[in-house]
């Protein structure tokens, strides 16, 4: 093919007369065919309406109210909203009196208004994050609605409120969620921002220059986004800092270079924008600066917030080291875990996007010298990503999967100019394909950047939404092709098949395990029967995953019927249906079976909550305090860090003593010099044991042996669950 007529094909607008023009301009409707095409098809709104609301309401509104709130993060989050709500303060965030200065505040404003509506408990606590899961399946919905059609936007919300991890890593809070939809919604806002023109309507006036454009009202309109934008994503950085400048940004940037647009960043206000989004995000910061001085080696808010926080934890070196890193291997392969089920038509995208890669690399026979492929530019690249290795200290797997993807990359700009093309094939695509590119370009950022940087299981949150999105695009296409399109119908029966031999397997192992266990008592304290293996010391929010033993089985009899019902009947029916070109009810069935078996996980944690909550010895607490048994004078302290209990202080609604307990969160607040005496050492609490006000210790598992050498037969213990204790120092109070 002769470069020239590449240079005339490669983009995908097709374009035609234009009849309502007075000059004859050619103009792009492929978009609106498109979107027409797309629209068809899709579920009738009253059904969409339903299907969402039934998912949400089953999966996370019911879940508002148990389990209690778990130790660790999701009490600890709690304890800083409450001292928000009761103190007055929505500057300075405290956990137990200390300062915690290592989170941003707005979800810890949410929190603390719930708390101020519906009181103190973990209904309030979870709300905010239900409702953000809500929004952010709205989100989808209208975007997916706008860029491909009713029928994507309807698998896009489904596929949100099934997804294992959406599920999963809303149990807690933490702010992935409310990130995700804000930063989605600065992107939607920007790309709106960008080309107004994909919204314009019909009717069409002309300027001085006799140029057509829409009428002025809907220019007026169109005013919203930029400031939209703007303030969503100054509200992305008061939930997580200044990662989502990093996200934003880098993908906004990428994305314009690509299309050639930079001279469209003028459309974003950006002076305008830039003192919006000051006046949202900086207020906070400076009185958080200004507040929180003198801290560990003279150090404030300042340095902790801005270095500790974001740069020595992006480059592993935060204090305190008590952040895990998972290996290469496990970080990129566990995404088929926490988009499950969708993940499996994941296949679908990966085709689409080599056939795209494919068609911008190939048959470019008209050969013209470019200084871009040359052998200092290769070197260039190689060194680079070396340094990178050396700096961060990479594992080998992600160092490869980084190399592969860069060089795929460079790939098309290297082959486009030695054909004599532009470098980049993006400069006249159409509306839907630039939703592809922005949303790939987000993707790629967030799951590039926390390869390198320490990570949590959760931290890639914000790369589901787009994931999801252009998946359920590119099933929405294989199922408008399926009669014509082999690759599609091939990719779609591999889910189906990879889909239902999973669920066989499933159903006859949790049967197995049903039946072995048939003749077991029930045990409600699951904790005594779970092994503790301390996969990656418990820094990962997972490892107690590999806690579970067989015999733990018998007190999940319930969620594993559901799970094995689920998995024998869902999958089947899901490919029956697919058989007959039933495509809306077979995509919807997988959404159903998920929603199933995530409903079964939570009935799940709820048995586990004994082991992953301390709310029963608070509840203890009360009642021995309410019946007279011990006074309401007395001392109660956690043994070791706070995180083992968190969930105590919360319960209780009072401060706790902390028995070395500096530790992780409670380091660098405690080093203030007008920090609360909250802190004892071992050798104090052996001390002062049996003398004063009475005490009540919380004894977590992994510390029972050091207090029993510590405390001895002077220890009397109240209430003893999952390896958990609480102990006394003298006979309880007749």
């Amino acid at each position: 093919m002769h470069s020239r007529s590449v240079r005339e094909n490669e983009g995908s607008v097709v374009y035609a007369r234009d009849a309502r023009s007075s000059r004859n301009s050619m103009k792009p409707t492929a978009t609106f065919s498109i979107l027409a095409r797309s629209y068809a098809g899709g579920p009738r709104p009253r059904n969409t309406a339903m299907i969402l609301g039934g998912l949400w309401l089953l999966l996370f509104f019911a879940a508002l109210f148990a389990p209690p709130l778990l130790d660790d993060a999701d009490a600890t989050h709690a304890n800083a909203a409450r001292a928000m709500a009761t103190t007055g303060d929505l500057v300075t965030l405290k956990v137990n009196g200390i300062r915690y200065l290592e989170k941003a505040p707005l979800p810890y404003w949410l929190v603390a208004l719930s708390f101020r509506i519906f009181g103190f408990n973990t209904f309030a606590v979870h709300l905010p994050q239900a409702l953000a899961v809500a929004l952010l399946a709205l989100l989808g919905h209208r975007w997916a609605n706008q860029a491909f059609g009713a029928r994507t936007a309807f698998y896009t919300s489904i596929a949100i409120l099934s997804t294992t991890g959406v599920f999963l890593f809303t149990r807690i809070f933490i702010p992935e969620v409310l990130l995700s939809l804000l930063l989605g919604m600065a992107l939607f806002a920007m790309l709106k921002a960008l080309y107004p023109e994909d919204d314009a309507p019909a009717e069409a006036t002309q300027d001085a220059a006799g140029d057509e454009r829409p009428a002025d009202a809907w220019y007026a309109g169109t005013l919203f986004y930029p400031y939209a934008m703007w303030a969503s994503l100054a509200l992305a950085v008061l939930t997580k800092g200044l990662v989502a400048l990093v996200f934003f940004f880098g993908t906004g940037l990428v994305f314009l270079l690509l299309m050639g647009d930079l001279r469209r960043i003028r459309r974003l206000k950006p002076v305008s924008g830039i003192v919006l989004f000051l006046a949202i995000a900086a207020p906070w910061h400076i009185l958080a600066g200004l507040r929180n001085t003198g801290g560990m080696n003279g150090h404030g808010f300042f340095w902790f917030y801005f270095i500790n926080e974001h740069v020595l934890r992006f480059l592993g070196k935060r204090i305190p080291m008590d952040y895990n890193k998972l290996p290469g291997y496990l970080y990129w392969m566990q995404h088929a875990v926490w988009l499950f089920p969708w993940s499996l038509f994941l296949p679908l995208s990966l085709s689409a996007l080599r056939r795209r890669y494919v068609h911008q690399t190939t048959g470019l026979t008209h050969h013209v010298p470019s200084k871009f492929n040359t052998p200092l530019l290769n070197v260039g690249f190689l060194v680079a990503c070396f340094g990178m290795q050396a700096i961060l200290h990479l594992d080998w797997f992600t160092f490869l999967v980084l190399v592969l993807a860069g060089s795929a990359a460079l790939g098309i700009p290297r082959r486009r100019a030695h054909g004599g093309l532009k470098l980049s094939p993006f400069h006249r695509i159409d509306a839907p394909q630039r939703t592809m590119l922005l949303l790939g370009i987000f993707t790629t950022i967030i799951l590039a950047f926390f390869s390198l940087s320490t990570n949590q299981e959760y931290y890639t949150f914000p790369a589901y939404l787009p994931i999801l999105l252009l998946t359920c695009a590119a099933i929405t296409r294989a199922e408008q092709t399926y009669v014509h399109n082999a690759d599609g119908r091939r990719w779609i029966a591999f889910a189906h098949a990879s889909l239902t031999v999973m669920g066989v397997l499933i159903a006859l192992a949790l049967g197995y395990g049903l039946w072995v266990s048939r003749h077991l008592p029930f045990v409600p304290d699951i904790g005594d029967l779970l092994a503790h293996r301390s996969v990656g010391d418990y820094t990962l929010s997972m490892s107690h995953v590999f806690d579970l033993t067989g015999q733990s089985f018998a007190a999940l009899r319930l969620p594993a019927l559901l799970a094995a019902f689920a998995f024998a009947t869902g999958p089947a029916i899901a490919w029956m249906l697919r058989m007959q070109r039933r495509h809306i009810a077979a995509t919807t069935t997988v959404a159903l079976t998920s929603a199933l078996f995530l409903f079964a996980a939570h009935v799940a944690l709820v048995r586990f909550a004994p082991m992953l909550s301390s709310e029963d010895m608070a509840a203890s607490i009360h009642e021995l305090e309410a019946s007279g048994r011990i006074a309401p004078q007395n001392e109660v302290m956690l043994y070791g860090d706070q995180a083992y209990g968190s969930s105590i202080p919360f319960y209780l609604g009072r401060q706790v003593l902390l028995v070395d307990g500096r530790s992780t969160s409670m380091l660098f607040g405690a080093s203030f010099p007008d920090a609360p005496h909250i802190f004892l050492t071992s050798a104090d609490l052996a001390r002062q044991w049996g003398k004063g006000e009475r005490k009540l210790l919380f004894v977590p598992l992994e510390k029972r042996d050091e207090v029993d050498r510590l405390l001895g037969s002077r220890q009397i213990v109240l209430e003893e669950t999952s390896g958990k204790a609480l102990i006394t120092d003298r006979p309880l109070d007749h």
